[in-house]
Protein backbone atom coordinates (compact mmCIF):
# COMPACT_ATOMS: atom_id res chain seq x y z
CA UNK A 1 0.00 0.00 0.00
CA UNK A 2 0.83 3.18 -0.71
CA UNK A 3 0.99 5.71 2.66
CA UNK A 4 -2.21 7.01 2.45
CA UNK A 5 -3.69 4.13 1.81
CA UNK A 6 -1.63 2.78 5.13
CA UNK A 7 -2.94 6.18 7.05
CA UNK A 8 -6.34 5.31 5.52
CA UNK A 9 -6.65 1.60 6.56
CA UNK A 10 -5.15 2.57 10.33
CA UNK A 11 -7.90 5.11 10.64
CA UNK A 12 -10.28 2.28 9.64
CA UNK A 13 -8.78 -0.29 11.87
CA UNK A 14 -8.88 2.34 14.32
CA UNK A 15 -12.99 2.30 14.50
CA UNK A 16 -13.53 -1.20 13.48
CA UNK A 17 -11.86 -2.63 16.47
CA UNK A 18 -14.53 -1.47 18.24
CA UNK A 19 -16.71 -2.13 16.53
CA UNK A 20 -19.78 -2.54 19.03
CA UNK A 21 -19.03 1.42 20.52
CA UNK A 22 -18.25 2.96 17.28
CA UNK A 23 -21.25 1.26 14.90
CA UNK A 24 -23.68 -0.83 16.97
CA UNK A 25 -23.99 1.90 19.64
CA UNK A 26 -25.08 4.33 17.24
CA UNK A 27 -27.30 1.84 15.31
CA UNK A 28 -29.14 1.43 18.89
CA UNK A 29 -29.28 5.44 19.41
CA UNK A 30 -30.81 5.67 16.42
CA UNK A 31 -33.23 2.84 16.69
CA UNK A 32 -34.62 4.20 20.13
CA UNK A 33 -35.52 7.51 18.73
CA UNK A 34 -37.32 5.69 15.97
CA UNK A 35 -39.10 3.72 18.50
CA UNK A 36 -40.05 6.29 21.09
CA UNK A 37 -40.65 8.94 18.38
CA UNK A 38 -42.77 7.15 15.58
CA UNK A 39 -44.68 5.24 18.53
CA UNK A 40 -45.81 8.06 20.68
CA UNK A 41 -46.65 10.53 16.88
CA UNK A 42 -47.86 7.89 14.63
CA UNK A 43 -50.86 8.65 14.68
CA UNK A 44 -50.85 12.54 15.55
CA UNK A 45 -48.18 13.56 12.96
CA UNK A 46 -48.61 13.57 9.10
CA UNK A 47 -46.21 15.53 7.08
CA UNK A 48 -46.22 13.72 3.50
CA UNK A 49 -49.33 12.22 2.21
CA UNK A 50 -49.49 8.43 2.06
CA UNK A 51 -46.38 8.44 4.37
CA UNK A 52 -46.34 7.33 7.87
CA UNK A 53 -44.43 9.07 10.71
CA UNK A 54 -42.42 6.43 11.21
CA UNK A 55 -40.77 5.54 7.61
CA UNK A 56 -40.56 9.87 7.07
CA UNK A 57 -38.02 9.75 10.46
CA UNK A 58 -36.01 7.19 8.89
CA UNK A 59 -34.00 9.20 6.00
CA UNK A 60 -33.60 11.72 8.54
CA UNK A 61 -32.11 9.67 11.75
CA UNK A 62 -29.90 7.81 8.89
CA UNK A 63 -28.38 10.73 7.79
CA UNK A 64 -28.44 12.33 11.31
CA UNK A 65 -26.16 9.59 12.73
CA UNK A 66 -23.93 9.60 9.18
CA UNK A 67 -23.12 13.52 10.07
CA UNK A 68 -22.50 12.60 13.53
CA UNK A 69 -20.35 9.94 13.39
CA UNK A 70 -18.71 11.76 10.25
CA UNK A 71 -17.74 14.58 12.47
CA UNK A 72 -16.96 12.04 15.78
CA UNK A 73 -14.19 9.97 13.94
CA UNK A 74 -12.04 11.99 12.01
CA UNK A 75 -11.91 14.35 14.90
CA UNK A 76 -11.69 12.03 17.84
CA UNK A 77 -8.41 10.56 15.94
CA UNK A 78 -6.52 13.33 15.64
CA UNK A 79 -7.18 14.72 19.52
CA UNK A 80 -6.62 11.50 20.56
CA UNK A 81 -3.11 11.14 19.05
CA UNK A 82 -2.52 14.90 19.88
CA UNK A 83 -3.38 14.46 23.74
CA UNK A 84 -1.41 11.18 23.58
CA UNK A 85 1.34 12.29 22.32
CA UNK A 86 1.77 9.82 19.40
CA UNK A 87 1.02 12.14 16.35
CA UNK A 88 4.78 12.69 16.42
CA UNK A 89 5.34 9.11 14.62
CA UNK A 90 2.86 10.17 12.03
CA UNK A 91 4.76 13.89 11.27
CA UNK A 92 7.94 11.88 10.36
CA UNK A 93 6.41 9.81 7.78
CA UNK A 94 6.82 11.60 4.15
CA UNK A 95 2.97 11.64 4.28
CA UNK A 96 1.80 15.19 2.27
CA UNK A 97 -0.96 17.49 3.31
CA UNK A 98 -3.24 15.98 0.79
CA UNK A 99 -2.47 12.12 1.89
CA UNK A 100 -3.40 13.32 5.60
CA UNK A 101 -6.73 14.89 4.25
CA UNK A 102 -7.95 12.12 1.93
CA UNK A 103 -6.70 9.58 4.70
CA UNK A 104 -8.72 11.14 7.79
CA UNK A 105 -11.91 12.14 5.96
CA UNK A 106 -11.83 9.00 3.69
CA UNK A 107 -11.67 7.29 6.90
CA UNK A 108 -14.08 9.36 8.56
CA UNK A 109 -16.69 8.93 5.50
CA UNK A 110 -16.55 4.99 5.80
CA UNK A 111 -17.36 4.67 9.23
CA UNK A 112 -20.56 7.33 8.78
CA UNK A 113 -21.89 5.47 6.09
CA UNK A 114 -21.86 2.38 7.50
CA UNK A 115 -23.89 3.41 10.37
CA UNK A 116 -26.57 4.95 7.88
CA UNK A 117 -26.58 1.51 6.24
CA UNK A 118 -27.00 -0.14 9.70
CA UNK A 119 -29.80 2.48 10.77
CA UNK A 120 -31.20 1.26 7.40
CA UNK A 121 -30.65 -2.47 8.00
CA UNK A 122 -32.29 -2.52 11.55
CA UNK A 123 -35.06 0.25 10.61
CA UNK A 124 -36.86 -2.03 7.53
CA UNK A 125 -37.53 -4.52 10.34
CA UNK A 126 -39.91 -1.87 11.66
CA UNK A 127 -41.25 -0.01 8.59
CA UNK A 128 -40.76 0.33 4.86
CA UNK A 129 -38.16 1.85 3.14
CA UNK A 130 -38.61 3.11 -0.42
CA UNK A 131 -36.11 4.50 -2.53
CA UNK A 132 -37.02 6.70 -5.48
CA UNK A 133 -34.06 7.97 -6.41
CA UNK A 134 -30.95 6.32 -5.64
CA UNK A 135 -28.58 8.86 -7.07
CA UNK A 136 -30.32 11.60 -4.86
CA UNK A 137 -29.34 9.62 -1.75
CA UNK A 138 -25.87 8.69 -2.53
CA UNK A 139 -25.42 11.78 -3.59
CA UNK A 140 -26.03 13.54 -0.64
CA UNK A 141 -24.58 10.48 1.80
CA UNK A 142 -21.51 10.87 -0.05
CA UNK A 143 -21.21 14.90 0.41
CA UNK A 144 -22.26 14.86 3.60
CA UNK A 145 -19.95 12.45 5.61
CA UNK A 146 -16.87 14.13 3.09
CA UNK A 147 -18.24 17.84 4.78
CA UNK A 148 -18.81 16.11 8.26
CA UNK A 149 -15.35 14.52 7.82
CA UNK A 150 -13.71 17.57 7.04
CA UNK A 151 -15.71 19.60 10.08
CA UNK A 152 -14.10 16.75 12.22
CA UNK A 153 -10.61 17.22 11.02
CA UNK A 154 -10.38 21.12 11.46
CA UNK A 155 -12.21 20.91 14.78
CA UNK A 156 -9.93 18.00 15.97
CA UNK A 157 -6.65 20.68 14.67
CA UNK A 158 -8.02 22.98 16.71
CA UNK A 159 -8.73 21.39 19.88
CA UNK A 160 -5.97 21.28 22.29
CA UNK A 161 -8.12 18.99 24.72
CA UNK A 162 -11.11 16.24 25.14
CA UNK A 163 -13.03 18.90 26.67
CA UNK A 164 -12.79 21.59 23.55
CA UNK A 165 -13.45 18.74 20.98
CA UNK A 166 -17.01 17.76 23.40
CA UNK A 167 -17.58 21.37 23.78
CA UNK A 168 -17.58 21.94 19.47
CA UNK A 169 -19.77 19.06 19.42
CA UNK A 170 -22.63 19.75 21.91
CA UNK A 171 -23.15 23.06 20.86
CA UNK A 172 -22.39 23.48 16.82
CA UNK A 173 -22.86 19.95 16.02
CA UNK A 174 -25.24 18.44 18.08
CA UNK A 175 -28.21 21.36 17.78
CA UNK A 176 -27.61 21.80 14.01
CA UNK A 177 -28.28 18.10 13.66
CA UNK A 178 -31.31 18.17 15.76
CA UNK A 179 -33.01 21.58 14.45
CA UNK A 180 -31.97 20.19 10.67
CA UNK A 181 -35.78 18.50 10.14
CA UNK A 182 -34.67 15.47 11.86
CA UNK A 183 -38.20 14.82 13.47
CA UNK A 184 -40.12 17.48 11.45
CA UNK A 185 -40.69 19.04 7.99
CA UNK A 186 -39.77 22.93 8.91
CA UNK A 187 -43.31 24.18 7.06
CA UNK A 188 -44.58 22.94 9.95
CA UNK A 189 -42.67 25.81 12.19
CA UNK A 190 -43.49 29.49 12.17
CA UNK A 191 -41.95 31.90 9.61
CA UNK A 192 -39.29 32.97 11.92
CA UNK A 193 -37.92 29.44 12.61
CA UNK A 194 -38.57 28.79 9.17
CA UNK A 195 -36.17 31.32 7.68
CA UNK A 196 -33.12 30.39 10.61
CA UNK A 197 -33.84 26.68 9.63
CA UNK A 198 -33.28 28.01 5.80
CA UNK A 199 -29.17 29.59 7.30
CA UNK A 200 -28.65 25.58 8.46
CA UNK A 201 -26.49 23.43 6.18
CA UNK A 202 -27.60 20.37 8.23
CA UNK A 203 -31.01 20.62 6.88
CA UNK A 204 -30.28 21.07 3.20
CA UNK A 205 -28.58 17.97 3.63
CA UNK A 206 -31.21 16.39 5.47
CA UNK A 207 -34.04 17.25 3.44
CA UNK A 208 -32.21 16.34 -0.06
CA UNK A 209 -31.04 12.97 1.35
CA UNK A 210 -35.36 12.39 2.29
CA UNK A 211 -36.24 13.43 -1.05
CA UNK A 212 -34.10 10.47 -2.73
CA UNK A 213 -36.49 8.01 -0.95
CA UNK A 214 -40.08 10.02 -1.50
CA UNK A 215 -39.61 12.21 -4.07
CA UNK A 216 -40.94 15.06 -1.99
CA UNK A 217 -39.12 17.66 0.23
CA UNK A 218 -39.09 20.99 1.81
CA UNK A 219 -37.16 22.76 -0.93
CA UNK A 220 -36.07 21.80 -3.94
CA UNK A 221 -33.09 19.17 -4.13
CA UNK A 222 -31.24 21.01 -6.79
CA UNK A 223 -31.14 24.39 -4.43
CA UNK A 224 -29.78 21.43 -1.66
CA UNK A 225 -27.25 20.29 -3.64
CA UNK A 226 -25.95 23.36 -4.24
CA UNK A 227 -25.63 24.78 -0.97
CA UNK A 228 -23.86 21.72 0.07
CA UNK A 229 -21.60 21.81 -2.31
CA UNK A 230 -20.91 25.15 -1.67
CA UNK A 231 -20.29 24.49 2.10
CA UNK A 232 -17.91 21.33 1.48
CA UNK A 233 -15.93 23.38 -1.09
CA UNK A 234 -14.50 26.12 1.52
CA UNK A 235 -15.01 23.80 4.46
CA UNK A 236 -12.50 21.19 2.75
CA UNK A 237 -9.63 23.86 1.62
CA UNK A 238 -10.01 25.04 5.05
CA UNK A 239 -8.81 21.81 6.78
CA UNK A 240 -6.24 21.01 3.56
CA UNK A 241 -4.94 24.78 4.52
CA UNK A 242 -4.73 23.78 8.12
CA UNK A 243 -2.72 20.97 7.59
CA UNK A 244 -0.52 22.69 5.20
CA UNK A 245 0.69 25.03 7.94
CA UNK A 246 0.57 22.78 10.51
CA UNK A 247 -1.36 24.16 12.73
CA UNK A 248 -1.21 23.24 16.18
CA UNK A 249 0.52 20.15 14.93
CA UNK A 250 4.04 21.38 14.63
CA UNK A 251 4.26 23.26 18.33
Amino acid sequence: MTGWQTLFYKEVLRFWKVAFQTIAGPVLTAMLYLLIFGHALESHVKVYDRISYTSFLVPGLAMMSLLQNAFANSSSSLIMSKVMGNLVFLMLTPLSYLNWFVAYVGAAMIRGLIVSLGVFAVSALFTDVSFVAPLWIVSFAVMGAALMGALGLIAGLWADKFDQLAAFQNFIVMPMTFLSGVFYSIHSLPPFWQNVSNLNPFFYMIDGFRYGFFGVSDVSPWLSLGIVGAVLLPVSVLAVLLLRSGYKIRG
